[in-house]
């Protein structure tokens, strides 16, 4: 589910409460400082500074206000709900990516391959903080506590990782042309991002069309990629810069 479709699905009732607000923040930063705190232990032997860790956190929740104004015009164009799950997903990677750009990727800072991995997933875990803020105060301001519990264990297990996953594509892609010539990172940022794209849309496409007693089969794949992520981090750890050998 998008930004938009989150806002425009949920908020038709009055504004929420200062409780209700503050429990919704509470439901969104929990989930995504959990998984931040399981990632950052990946860099743990050059950690990134905490400031560039903080500043490109708030803006893939910043990144979120762009993602709902231009998925309101896709979702006012675009009559054909999956192709508008598929453009949705794109906006949302697209943007994620924007927020590390700006913040992380030309910091000099960013001076290792996995570096630009972290900071994907540092900015991907922003906003689905705040995805998930939205998405928990739908139950919390009609009174269902138990209902926005379950909704945040979900978002945890499901949506919370896509965003990971999809925005650690990406920053593998860079992290493994790290020490390669600037043609050859535009290609692999093209693949990558193409590649999250492709992976979010595949997952609302596989929400919206799936019953809810079969919803976590669908998140298996997700774990599944998890795992996958896992092993990539360890693939970009062993780049290194590629020596000449000029023969005597």
């Amino acid at each position: 589910m998008s930004i938009y479709e989150i806002l425009a699905s949920r908020y038709t009732i009055s504004m929420p409460s200062s409780y209700t607000l503050i429990y919704a923040i509470i439901a969104g930063l929990v989930p995504s400082f959990i998984w931040l705190f399981f990632w950052l232990r990946e860099d743990a032997t050059d950690s990134e500074p905490r400031s560039m860790l903080v500043g490109t956190f708030i803006a893939g929740m910043l990144a979120v206000i762009a993602a709902l104004f231009v998925e309101k015009y896709i979702s006012d164009m675009v009559s054909n709900e999956s192709t508008r799950y598929i453009w949705w997903a794109a906006t949302e990677e697209i943007l994620k990516f924007i927020a590390v750009a700006i913040i992380a990727l030309n910091s000099h800072y960013n001076d290792e391959p996995i570096d630009a991995m972290i900071y994907c997933i540092v900015a991907a875990l922003g906003f689905a903080a705040v995805e998930n803020m939205l998405f928990a105060m739908g139950p919390l301001s009609a009174g269902s506590i138990a209902e926005s519990v379950v909704t945040g264990n979900m978002r945890f297990i499901g949506a919370s990782l896509v965003h990971t996953v999809c925005s650690a594509v990406i920053g593998f892609s860079l992290g493994l042309t790290f020490y390669r010539h600037w043609i050859v990172k535009v290609i692999a940022l093209l693949v990558g991002l193409s590649a999250a794209i492709t992976l979010h849309a595949a997952f609302n496409l596989s929400i919206i069309s799936t019953s809810g007693s079969d919803t976590l089969r669908v998140f298996a794949w997700v774990w599944a990629a998890v795992v996958i992520l896992i092993v990539l981090f360890e693939e970009v750890k062993a780049v290194r810069p590629r020596t000449t050998i000029r023969k005597v």
